[in-house]
């Protein structure tokens, strides 16, 4: 099976990134102004542009739409961000449209919407985050030892370049 993932890892081309409960721990707080607040991990940060800087291309996909998600994916040099969607499935076709790589991809979420981007044949690498809901672990190939918004997205991008003998760290 680790065989399998590695084979996997080392083709992808293109990783597709849910927001809340990947990149954020999926809480939602409001200020007393209105404002919503999201909280990042330094280290997922960092892990994105390794992977941008590896010539794999990023997209983020997220059913809620955030000023805070376009701050954060403009820092880290996200070209492809869409928000406020209903169907995610429908965001990727809308992605390739706009010149994503439409191949080889990796998508990664916690939450039922996300299994709408698990059932695309573009989406050969499945990852979730260990506190995902039941039937999105039960469905994905890769589950982070960490949660989301805890750097998990740290663990997905070491697996893809050092399936591609990308990773110049020592682990």
């Amino acid at each position: 099976m680790q065989a399998t993932l590695e084979s996997l890892a080392a083709r992808i081309a293109g990783v597709i990134l849910d927001v809340d409960g990947v990149l954020t721990n999926g809480q939602i707080v409001y200020s007393d102004g209105g404002e919503e607040l999201k909280f990042f991990h330094v280290q997922d940060g960092a892990s994105i542009k390794l992977l941008i800087a590896s010539g794999i291309e990023v997209a983020i996909i997220s059913g809620r739409d955030s000023p805070a998600v376009s701050r954060r994916a403009a820092e880290l040099g996200i070209q492809h961000v869409l928000q406020g969607v209903s169907s995610k499935s429908q965001a990727l076709d809308s992605l390739f449209s706009r010149g994503f790589i439409d191949h080889d991809l990796c998508a990664i979420g916690d939450d039922l919407a996300d299994l709408q981007l698990f059932s695309r044949t573009e989406v050969i690498l499945k990852a979730t985050v260990a506190n995902a809901h039941p039937a999105v672990i039960a469905a994905a190939d890769f589950v982070t030892l960490r949660q989301g918004g805890e750097g998990a997205t740290v663990e997905l991008v070491q697996l893809i370049l050092q399936s591609q003998n990308r990773w110049s760290f020592n682990s």
